[in-house]
Protein backbone atom coordinates (compact mmCIF):
# COMPACT_ATOMS: atom_id res chain seq x y z
CA UNK A 1 0.00 0.00 0.00
CA UNK A 2 1.38 3.34 -0.82
CA UNK A 3 0.99 6.95 0.90
CA UNK A 4 -1.40 7.86 -1.68
CA UNK A 5 -3.34 4.74 -1.06
CA UNK A 6 -3.43 5.82 2.54
CA UNK A 7 -4.02 9.43 2.22
CA UNK A 8 -6.98 8.43 0.15
CA UNK A 9 -8.91 6.19 2.27
CA UNK A 10 -8.50 8.77 4.89
CA UNK A 11 -10.29 10.85 2.57
CA UNK A 12 -12.87 7.91 1.44
CA UNK A 13 -14.15 7.83 4.87
CA UNK A 14 -14.46 11.09 5.78
CA UNK A 15 -16.77 11.59 3.02
CA UNK A 16 -18.44 8.35 3.29
CA UNK A 17 -19.06 9.92 6.61
CA UNK A 18 -20.61 12.80 5.55
CA UNK A 19 -18.26 15.34 4.99
CA UNK A 20 -18.90 17.57 2.02
CA UNK A 21 -15.24 18.15 1.43
CA UNK A 22 -11.72 16.31 2.61
CA UNK A 23 -8.17 16.51 2.16
CA UNK A 24 -5.44 14.39 3.95
CA UNK A 25 -1.48 14.93 4.58
CA UNK A 26 0.51 12.30 5.05
CA UNK A 27 3.99 13.05 6.23
CA UNK A 28 7.43 11.38 6.65
CA UNK A 29 9.80 13.88 8.66
CA UNK A 30 13.42 13.37 9.48
CA UNK A 31 15.42 16.40 11.39
CA UNK A 32 18.63 16.70 13.05
CA UNK A 33 20.52 19.83 14.97
CA UNK A 34 23.48 19.92 16.78
CA UNK A 35 25.36 22.66 19.30
CA UNK A 36 28.54 23.22 20.08
CA UNK A 37 29.97 26.02 22.93
CA UNK A 38 33.68 26.82 23.10
CA UNK A 39 34.73 24.08 20.92
CA UNK A 40 33.31 21.30 22.50
CA UNK A 41 29.86 19.76 21.42
CA UNK A 42 27.13 20.51 23.59
CA UNK A 43 23.99 18.81 21.74
CA UNK A 44 23.35 16.48 19.30
CA UNK A 45 19.43 15.74 18.90
CA UNK A 46 17.89 13.17 16.04
CA UNK A 47 13.92 12.45 15.15
CA UNK A 48 12.03 10.86 13.08
CA UNK A 49 8.05 10.35 12.46
CA UNK A 50 4.88 9.77 10.39
CA UNK A 51 1.80 9.94 10.00
CA UNK A 52 -1.39 11.21 8.70
CA UNK A 53 -3.71 14.54 9.40
CA UNK A 54 -7.04 14.86 7.94
CA UNK A 55 -9.33 17.90 7.54
CA UNK A 56 -13.24 17.41 6.73
CA UNK A 57 -15.82 20.09 6.27
CA UNK A 58 -19.40 20.24 7.02
CA UNK A 59 -21.32 22.78 6.60
CA UNK A 60 -19.78 25.76 8.22
CA UNK A 61 -17.01 24.09 10.09
CA UNK A 62 -13.91 22.08 9.73
CA UNK A 63 -13.15 19.34 11.83
CA UNK A 64 -8.98 17.88 11.97
CA UNK A 65 -7.93 14.60 13.14
CA UNK A 66 -4.47 13.16 12.93
CA UNK A 67 -2.54 9.76 13.65
CA UNK A 68 0.95 8.26 13.78
CA UNK A 69 0.21 5.07 12.21
CA UNK A 70 -0.11 4.65 8.05
CA UNK A 71 -1.96 1.92 8.07
CA UNK A 72 -5.46 1.73 5.95
CA UNK A 73 -7.28 1.18 9.03
CA UNK A 74 -5.99 4.34 11.28
CA UNK A 75 -6.68 6.46 8.22
CA UNK A 76 -10.28 5.59 8.10
CA UNK A 77 -10.56 5.71 11.34
CA UNK A 78 -8.53 9.21 11.59
CA UNK A 79 -11.03 10.69 8.59
CA UNK A 80 -14.56 9.55 10.53
CA UNK A 81 -13.06 10.85 13.11
CA UNK A 82 -12.35 14.40 11.67
CA UNK A 83 -15.86 14.52 10.19
CA UNK A 84 -17.65 14.11 13.82
CA UNK A 85 -15.71 16.94 14.98
CA UNK A 86 -16.52 18.89 11.98
CA UNK A 87 -19.96 17.72 12.14
CA UNK A 88 -19.80 18.63 16.22
CA UNK A 89 -18.90 22.15 15.30
CA UNK A 90 -21.00 22.81 12.61
CA UNK A 91 -23.82 22.21 15.18
CA UNK A 92 -23.18 26.65 16.00
CA UNK A 93 -24.93 28.18 13.24
CA UNK A 94 -22.80 29.96 11.19
CA UNK A 95 -22.79 31.53 6.78
CA UNK A 96 -21.49 28.10 5.22
CA UNK A 97 -17.60 28.10 4.37
CA UNK A 98 -16.89 27.85 0.67
CA UNK A 99 -13.25 27.08 -1.04
CA UNK A 100 -11.20 29.10 -3.94
CA UNK A 101 -11.09 27.15 -6.84
CA UNK A 102 -7.85 25.47 -7.22
CA UNK A 103 -7.41 23.32 -9.98
CA UNK A 104 -6.85 19.76 -8.84
CA UNK A 105 -3.17 18.05 -10.05
CA UNK A 106 -1.31 14.97 -9.88
CA UNK A 107 2.51 16.09 -9.47
CA UNK A 108 5.67 15.48 -7.77
CA UNK A 109 7.78 18.12 -6.78
CA UNK A 110 11.30 18.65 -4.73
CA UNK A 111 13.29 21.70 -3.62
CA UNK A 112 16.75 21.71 -5.17
CA UNK A 113 19.53 19.51 -3.04
CA UNK A 114 23.10 19.45 -4.14
CA UNK A 115 24.65 17.70 -0.76
CA UNK A 116 22.35 15.88 1.66
CA UNK A 117 22.71 16.96 4.37
CA UNK A 118 21.49 14.44 6.39
CA UNK A 119 24.14 12.06 3.94
CA UNK A 120 26.85 13.99 5.38
CA UNK A 121 29.12 12.49 8.52
CA UNK A 122 28.34 13.45 12.13
CA UNK A 123 32.16 13.75 12.32
CA UNK A 124 32.45 16.49 9.84
CA UNK A 125 29.76 18.61 10.77
CA UNK A 126 30.84 18.12 14.86
CA UNK A 127 34.29 19.37 13.28
CA UNK A 128 33.13 22.73 11.68
CA UNK A 129 30.87 23.60 14.79
CA UNK A 130 33.83 22.95 17.31
CA UNK A 131 36.59 24.68 14.49
CA UNK A 132 34.48 27.50 14.65
CA UNK A 133 33.69 28.08 18.29
CA UNK A 134 37.06 27.39 19.45
CA UNK A 135 38.19 29.90 16.82
CA UNK A 136 35.60 32.40 18.45
CA UNK A 137 36.49 31.61 21.84
CA UNK A 138 40.33 32.22 21.16
CA UNK A 139 39.59 35.40 19.63
CA UNK A 140 38.04 36.79 22.68
CA UNK A 141 34.56 35.53 22.87
CA UNK A 142 33.41 34.41 26.32
CA UNK A 143 30.72 32.20 25.12
CA UNK A 144 31.20 31.56 21.60
CA UNK A 145 28.19 29.05 20.23
CA UNK A 146 27.43 27.33 16.79
CA UNK A 147 24.38 25.39 15.44
CA UNK A 148 22.92 23.56 12.68
CA UNK A 149 19.91 22.26 11.58
CA UNK A 150 18.79 20.12 9.02
CA UNK A 151 14.72 19.28 8.20
CA UNK A 152 14.03 16.76 5.68
CA UNK A 153 10.52 16.19 4.74
CA UNK A 154 8.14 14.42 2.58
CA UNK A 155 4.15 14.90 1.87
CA UNK A 156 1.45 13.27 0.06
CA UNK A 157 -1.32 14.76 -0.50
CA UNK A 158 -4.88 13.74 -1.08
CA UNK A 159 -7.76 15.56 -1.63
CA UNK A 160 -11.64 14.79 -2.61
CA UNK A 161 -11.34 17.06 -5.27
CA UNK A 162 -8.81 15.52 -6.78
CA UNK A 163 -5.13 16.59 -5.78
CA UNK A 164 -2.87 13.78 -5.73
CA UNK A 165 1.18 15.75 -5.34
CA UNK A 166 3.84 14.37 -3.26
CA UNK A 167 6.69 16.92 -2.66
CA UNK A 168 10.10 16.57 -0.72
CA UNK A 169 11.23 19.61 1.06
CA UNK A 170 14.81 19.43 2.53
CA UNK A 171 16.11 22.37 4.35
CA UNK A 172 19.72 23.30 6.18
CA UNK A 173 21.37 25.81 7.70
CA UNK A 174 23.88 27.08 10.75
CA UNK A 175 25.40 29.90 12.56
CA UNK A 176 27.61 31.20 15.47
CA UNK A 177 27.57 33.85 17.74
CA UNK A 178 30.32 35.40 20.03
CA UNK A 179 29.29 36.83 23.63
CA UNK A 180 31.55 38.65 25.57
CA UNK A 181 30.72 39.98 29.44
CA UNK A 182 31.81 42.68 30.66
CA UNK A 183 31.27 45.15 33.66
CA UNK A 184 27.28 45.19 34.03
CA UNK A 185 26.29 44.06 30.47
CA UNK A 186 27.23 41.47 27.97
CA UNK A 187 27.54 42.27 24.28
CA UNK A 188 26.90 39.07 21.56
CA UNK A 189 27.86 39.47 17.60
CA UNK A 190 26.86 36.88 15.43
CA UNK A 191 27.11 35.54 12.18
CA UNK A 192 25.32 34.90 9.03
CA UNK A 193 22.51 36.97 11.37
CA UNK A 194 21.47 36.10 14.58
CA UNK A 195 20.06 32.86 14.54
CA UNK A 196 22.18 31.75 11.39
CA UNK A 197 20.92 31.25 7.52
CA UNK A 198 18.56 28.37 6.48
CA UNK A 199 16.93 27.38 3.30
CA UNK A 200 15.54 24.73 1.09
CA UNK A 201 18.75 23.81 0.24
CA UNK A 202 21.65 21.32 0.91
CA UNK A 203 24.60 21.28 3.02
CA UNK A 204 26.31 23.54 0.38
CA UNK A 205 24.23 26.35 1.99
CA UNK A 206 26.18 25.39 5.02
CA UNK A 207 30.00 25.01 3.14
CA UNK A 208 29.45 28.09 1.69
CA UNK A 209 29.04 30.50 5.10
CA UNK A 210 32.40 29.41 5.92
CA UNK A 211 31.66 29.74 9.66
CA UNK A 212 35.32 29.35 10.95
CA UNK A 213 36.38 32.53 8.80
CA UNK A 214 33.92 34.95 10.45
CA UNK A 215 34.66 33.50 13.81
CA UNK A 216 37.69 35.72 15.14
CA UNK A 217 35.81 38.66 13.66
CA UNK A 218 32.63 38.47 15.47
CA UNK A 219 34.47 37.48 18.75
CA UNK A 220 36.76 41.29 18.11
CA UNK A 221 33.45 43.24 17.47
CA UNK A 222 31.80 41.70 20.26
CA UNK A 223 34.69 42.78 22.69
CA UNK A 224 34.89 46.05 21.03
CA UNK A 225 31.13 46.39 21.82
CA UNK A 226 31.78 46.95 25.39
CA UNK A 227 33.58 49.95 25.30
CA UNK A 228 31.75 51.52 22.40
CA UNK A 229 29.60 54.59 22.86
CA UNK A 230 26.14 54.23 23.45
CA UNK A 231 23.94 54.59 20.60
CA UNK A 232 22.61 58.04 21.22
CA UNK A 233 18.97 58.83 21.68
CA UNK A 234 16.41 61.28 19.65
CA UNK A 235 15.04 61.47 15.94
CA UNK A 236 17.54 61.02 13.43
CA UNK A 237 18.15 59.60 9.58
CA UNK A 238 18.57 55.67 10.14
CA UNK A 239 19.95 52.88 7.73
CA UNK A 240 19.20 49.17 8.41
CA UNK A 241 21.26 46.40 7.02
CA UNK A 242 19.96 43.54 5.19
CA UNK A 243 19.74 41.06 8.23
CA UNK A 244 17.89 43.71 10.53
CA UNK A 245 15.42 44.34 7.47
CA UNK A 246 14.55 41.04 7.00
CA UNK A 247 13.39 41.47 10.84
CA UNK A 248 11.38 44.33 10.17
CA UNK A 249 9.69 42.91 7.32
CA UNK A 250 8.80 39.62 9.19
CA UNK A 251 7.36 41.71 11.94
CA UNK A 252 5.63 44.66 10.94
CA UNK A 253 4.07 43.33 7.12
CA UNK A 254 4.52 39.46 6.75
CA UNK A 255 2.45 38.81 10.29
CA UNK A 256 0.06 41.65 9.24
CA UNK A 257 -0.74 40.54 6.14
CA UNK A 258 -2.07 37.20 6.94
CA UNK A 259 -5.43 36.76 6.21
CA UNK A 260 -6.90 34.89 9.15
CA UNK A 261 -4.95 37.83 11.64
CA UNK A 262 -7.21 40.47 9.49
CA UNK A 263 -10.47 38.40 9.39
CA UNK A 264 -10.23 37.75 13.30
CA UNK A 265 -9.78 34.14 13.63
CA UNK A 266 -6.40 34.04 14.55
CA UNK A 267 -6.07 36.38 17.53
CA UNK A 268 -4.15 33.82 19.91
CA UNK A 269 -0.27 33.70 19.19
CA UNK A 270 0.85 37.96 18.71
CA UNK A 271 -2.84 38.90 17.68
CA UNK A 272 -4.55 39.76 15.04
CA UNK A 273 -3.89 42.82 12.26
CA UNK A 274 -4.15 46.38 11.96
CA UNK A 275 -5.25 46.18 8.81
CA UNK A 276 -8.41 46.49 7.05
CA UNK A 277 -10.32 44.44 4.00
CA UNK A 278 -12.24 47.67 3.11
CA UNK A 279 -8.93 49.27 2.30
CA UNK A 280 -7.45 46.49 0.06
CA UNK A 281 -5.89 48.33 -3.06
CA UNK A 282 -6.18 51.76 -1.67
CA UNK A 283 -4.32 52.02 1.33
CA UNK A 284 -1.08 53.58 1.89
CA UNK A 285 1.72 51.24 3.19
CA UNK A 286 5.04 53.00 3.00
CA UNK A 287 6.74 54.88 0.13
CA UNK A 288 6.66 54.26 -3.62
CA UNK A 289 9.74 52.50 -2.91
CA UNK A 290 8.45 49.41 -1.06
CA UNK A 291 7.56 46.52 -3.00
CA UNK A 292 6.58 43.31 -1.01
CA UNK A 293 6.34 40.39 -2.57
CA UNK A 294 4.77 36.76 -1.53
CA UNK A 295 6.66 34.29 -3.83
CA UNK A 296 6.80 30.46 -2.70
CA UNK A 297 8.95 29.92 -5.86
CA UNK A 298 12.33 31.73 -4.86
CA UNK A 299 15.08 28.95 -5.32
CA UNK A 300 16.41 28.15 -2.25
CA UNK A 301 14.77 30.33 -0.13
CA UNK A 302 13.34 29.10 3.29
CA UNK A 303 9.78 29.67 2.39
CA UNK A 304 9.53 28.12 -1.08
CA UNK A 305 7.40 24.99 -1.89
CA UNK A 306 5.89 23.46 -5.20
CA UNK A 307 1.92 23.32 -3.52
CA UNK A 308 0.90 24.47 -0.18
CA UNK A 309 -0.57 22.13 2.08
CA UNK A 310 -4.19 22.87 0.35
CA UNK A 311 -2.81 21.93 -3.36
CA UNK A 312 -2.76 25.05 -4.21
CA UNK A 313 0.44 25.36 -6.73
CA UNK A 314 3.59 27.95 -5.13
CA UNK A 315 3.02 31.59 -7.62
CA UNK A 316 4.32 34.98 -7.10
CA UNK A 317 2.15 37.88 -5.98
CA UNK A 318 2.45 40.99 -4.69
CA UNK A 319 1.24 42.38 -1.26
CA UNK A 320 2.52 45.73 -1.97
CA UNK A 321 3.00 47.47 -4.83
CA UNK A 322 3.98 51.40 -4.90
CA UNK A 323 3.94 51.61 -1.52
CA UNK A 324 0.31 50.75 -1.91
CA UNK A 325 -1.48 47.47 -0.02
CA UNK A 326 -3.06 44.89 -3.02
CA UNK A 327 -2.60 41.31 -1.33
CA UNK A 328 -2.62 38.93 1.64
CA UNK A 329 -1.17 35.39 2.35
CA UNK A 330 -4.53 33.55 2.09
CA UNK A 331 -5.83 30.36 2.76
CA UNK A 332 -9.00 28.85 0.20
CA UNK A 333 -11.32 29.29 3.00
CA UNK A 334 -10.20 32.57 3.89
CA UNK A 335 -10.00 34.06 0.24
CA UNK A 336 -13.28 33.47 -0.28
CA UNK A 337 -14.64 34.94 2.70
CA UNK A 338 -12.37 37.96 2.02
CA UNK A 339 -13.37 37.85 -1.86
CA UNK A 340 -10.47 37.01 -3.40
CA UNK A 341 -9.72 34.66 -5.96
CA UNK A 342 -6.16 33.27 -4.57
CA UNK A 343 -4.95 30.89 -1.84
CA UNK A 344 -1.52 29.19 -1.95
CA UNK A 345 -0.10 30.21 1.85
CA UNK A 346 -1.75 27.30 4.12
CA UNK A 347 1.14 25.45 5.78
CA UNK A 348 1.65 23.30 8.58
CA UNK A 349 3.91 22.18 10.73
CA UNK A 350 3.70 18.04 10.90
CA UNK A 351 0.90 15.82 9.91
CA UNK A 352 -0.40 16.28 13.59
CA UNK A 353 -1.31 20.17 12.80
CA UNK A 354 -4.09 21.82 11.29
CA UNK A 355 -2.62 23.41 8.31
CA UNK A 356 -2.87 27.53 8.96
CA UNK A 357 -1.93 30.80 6.67
CA UNK A 358 1.36 30.98 7.00
CA UNK A 359 4.22 33.11 5.37
CA UNK A 360 6.39 31.88 2.68
CA UNK A 361 8.62 34.05 0.76
CA UNK A 362 7.79 37.78 1.93
CA UNK A 363 10.58 40.49 0.91
CA UNK A 364 11.13 43.57 -0.78
CA UNK A 365 12.11 43.72 -4.10
CA UNK A 366 15.67 45.43 -4.98
CA UNK A 367 15.72 49.55 -5.17
CA UNK A 368 18.06 51.83 -6.82
CA UNK A 369 20.51 52.20 -4.61
CA UNK A 370 23.90 50.89 -2.96
CA UNK A 371 24.58 50.96 0.98
CA UNK A 372 27.81 53.44 -0.11
CA UNK A 373 25.23 55.71 -1.69
CA UNK A 374 23.05 56.12 1.25
CA UNK A 375 25.78 56.53 3.59
CA UNK A 376 27.48 59.59 0.98
CA UNK A 377 24.25 60.71 0.91
CA UNK A 378 23.40 60.86 4.90
CA UNK A 379 24.37 64.02 7.09
CA UNK A 380 24.12 62.76 10.16
CA UNK A 381 22.53 59.47 11.32
CA UNK A 382 22.80 55.74 12.39
CA UNK A 383 23.29 52.68 10.93
CA UNK A 384 22.18 49.72 12.33
CA UNK A 385 22.23 45.48 11.44
CA UNK A 386 21.65 42.25 13.33
CA UNK A 387 18.82 41.58 15.13
CA UNK A 388 18.93 41.49 18.88
CA UNK A 389 15.51 41.93 20.48
CA UNK A 390 12.10 42.60 18.81
CA UNK A 391 8.59 43.62 20.56
CA UNK A 392 5.44 44.45 18.37
CA UNK A 393 2.30 45.17 19.51
CA UNK A 394 -1.04 43.01 19.18
CA UNK A 395 -1.74 44.25 16.02
CA UNK A 396 1.06 44.78 14.61
CA UNK A 397 1.62 47.92 14.61
CA UNK A 398 3.78 49.88 17.09
CA UNK A 399 7.35 48.31 17.11
CA UNK A 400 10.20 48.37 19.05
CA UNK A 401 13.43 46.86 18.04
CA UNK A 402 17.15 46.53 19.23
CA UNK A 403 20.38 45.60 17.06
CA UNK A 404 23.30 44.16 17.78
CA UNK A 405 25.57 46.72 16.25
CA UNK A 406 25.40 50.10 15.00
CA UNK A 407 27.77 52.92 13.72
CA UNK A 408 27.46 56.70 13.87
CA UNK A 409 27.17 58.55 10.24
CA UNK A 410 28.66 61.84 9.86
CA UNK A 411 29.34 63.97 7.00
CA UNK A 412 28.47 60.94 4.51
CA UNK A 413 30.70 59.02 6.10
CA UNK A 414 31.06 55.99 8.69
CA UNK A 415 31.89 57.05 12.24
CA UNK A 416 32.88 55.56 15.49
CA UNK A 417 30.97 51.63 16.25
CA UNK A 418 27.98 52.41 18.71
CA UNK A 419 26.86 49.62 21.79
CA UNK A 420 23.04 48.90 22.08
CA UNK A 421 21.03 50.45 19.25
CA UNK A 422 17.78 50.44 19.25
CA UNK A 423 14.79 52.18 16.85
CA UNK A 424 11.18 52.91 17.23
CA UNK A 425 8.11 53.21 15.18
CA UNK A 426 4.41 52.94 13.71
CA UNK A 427 4.46 50.42 10.79
CA UNK A 428 2.71 52.80 8.01
CA UNK A 429 4.43 56.01 8.76
CA UNK A 430 7.72 53.92 9.04
CA UNK A 431 7.67 52.91 5.96
CA UNK A 432 6.23 55.92 4.49
CA UNK A 433 9.84 57.40 5.27
CA UNK A 434 12.34 54.81 3.48
CA UNK A 435 13.51 57.26 0.86
CA UNK A 436 16.53 55.12 -0.52
CA UNK A 437 16.34 51.10 -0.83
CA UNK A 438 19.78 48.87 -1.51
CA UNK A 439 20.09 46.98 -5.24
CA UNK A 440 21.31 43.65 -3.15
CA UNK A 441 18.84 41.61 -1.55
CA UNK A 442 19.39 38.47 0.54
CA UNK A 443 16.93 35.68 1.16
CA UNK A 444 17.38 35.29 4.75
CA UNK A 445 15.65 32.46 6.41
CA UNK A 446 13.24 32.44 9.23
CA UNK A 447 13.11 28.87 10.56
CA UNK A 448 11.00 29.76 13.93
CA UNK A 449 8.35 31.44 13.23
CA UNK A 450 5.18 30.79 15.80
CA UNK A 451 1.90 31.30 15.53
CA UNK A 452 -1.42 29.40 16.69
CA UNK A 453 -2.59 27.12 19.45
CA UNK A 454 -1.17 24.68 19.62
CA UNK A 455 1.82 26.70 18.62
CA UNK A 456 3.00 25.65 15.12
CA UNK A 457 6.92 26.48 14.14
CA UNK A 458 6.69 27.89 10.72
CA UNK A 459 9.81 28.55 8.66
CA UNK A 460 9.96 31.55 6.54
CA UNK A 461 12.17 33.42 4.00
CA UNK A 462 12.39 37.24 3.36
CA UNK A 463 14.56 38.81 0.84
CA UNK A 464 15.72 42.16 1.69
CA UNK A 465 18.38 44.85 1.60
CA UNK A 466 19.71 47.74 2.99
CA UNK A 467 17.19 50.59 3.15
CA UNK A 468 17.03 54.61 4.34
CA UNK A 469 14.28 55.81 6.64
CA UNK A 470 14.20 59.33 8.24
CA UNK A 471 13.29 60.73 11.29
CA UNK A 472 13.20 57.52 13.19
CA UNK A 473 13.34 57.89 16.84
CA UNK A 474 16.29 56.01 17.95
CA UNK A 475 18.51 55.31 21.09
CA UNK A 476 15.26 54.10 22.81
CA UNK A 477 15.72 52.38 26.65
CA UNK A 478 13.25 50.22 28.35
Amino acid sequence: MTHFDVASAAVEAALAAGARYADARVMHRRSESMSARNGEIEDLSQAEDAGVGVRALVGSSWGFFAVPDLGRDAARRAGERATAIARASASVPAPAVDLVEVEARTDSWASACEVDPLGVALSTKGDLLTAATAEAHRGGADIAEGIYQIWDTRKWFVSSQGHRIDQHIREAGAGISATVIGDGETQRRSYPSYRGQYGTRGWELVDELDLTAHAARIAEEARALLTAPQCPAGETTLILGSEQMALQIHESVGHAIELDRILGWEAAFAGTSWLDLAKLNQLRYGSELMNITIDPTIPGALGSFGYDDEGTPAAPRYAVKDGIWVGTLAGRDSAAVAGLDYAGSVRADGWARLPMVRMTNVGLTPGPHSLEEMIASTADGVLMDFNRSWSIDDKRLNFQFGCEIGWEIKDGKLGRMLRNPTYTGIGPRFWGSMDMLGSETTAWGTPNCGKGQPGQIGHTGHPAAAARFQNVRVGVRG
